[in-house]
């Protein structure tokens, strides 16, 4: 019998590096992992394929798959909803693959509330000044944009404790190993623990985490 995937929550300020260490997952163990798809109410984008970038659905369609609680977590943003399908997160746990879900901390919590044996983990940069430099290297978004972004971090600093996990991106090839063994870890149970993946977990990261979390805060105030 085919052992059944992983949920695993993925998290982390913009600029972390989560989707791109997402994608290198998806794209080194294709037979391993899935991503998770949203549905959503917003109008598709040129180039948006539906059943592959989102499930798009009317407002009609969405509210009544609400009212049946087909969905992990949704939410409302800018006056659309976007929401995570429970069918299509089941079906590919079932199959044995991972599935991996790119989401922030409020819609974390809704998903782990229903599936506890979710796997939540938080990705960071070593440094506040780092995250910020990364923000600033895109060359995609205004002073304004990355002062917001920084704020926003510095409030998503505060209910990270609540994840299982701290991945810290300081290397990307070292970031993607890391995440592999960590949800391999998880799965297996193994009766050695795996001190790489034990020194991951979030309880032995407070202080890091705290750290990041005064930097982030300094840099909002401007100091």
């Amino acid at each position: 019998m085919k052992q059944r995937g992983q949920l695993i929550i993925m998290s982390g300020f913009s600029g972390s590096g989560k989707g791109t260490i997402t994608q290198a997952l998806l794209e080194r163990y294709p037979q391993e992992y899935a991503l998770s798809v949203s549905a959503t109410t917003r109008q598709p984008r040129e180039g948006e394929k539906d059943g592959i970038h989102y499930f798009f659905l009317s407002k009609k369609d969405f509210e009544t798959k609400i009212q049946k609680h087909e969905f992990l977590e949704y939410a409302c943003y800018v006056d659309n909803y976007y929401g995570t399908p429970a069918n299509y997160v089941e079906q590919h746990l079932a199959s044995g693959k991972n599935v991996i879900l790119e989401i922030e901390i409020q819609g974390a919590l809704q998903v782990k509330k229903k599936v506890p044996d979710a796997l939540l983990v938080f990705v960071t940069p070593p440094t506040a000044e780092i995250l910020e430099n990364r923000l600033r290297g895109r060359g995609t978004e205004s002073e304004d944009v990355i002062a917001s972004r920084m704020s926003r971090a510095a409030v998503e600093a505060d209910g990270c404790e609540v994840y299982d996990y701290l991945v810290v991106n300081d290397d990307l090839d070292a970031s993607v190993a890391l995440m592999h063994q960590i949800i391999q870890y998880e799965k297996e149970k193994p009766v050695q623990p795996v001190t790489q993946c034990e020194n991951s977990k979030m309880k032995h990261q407070i202080d890091l985490i705290s750290k990041i979390r005064t930097e982030l805060k300094e840099k909002a105030k401007g100091e």
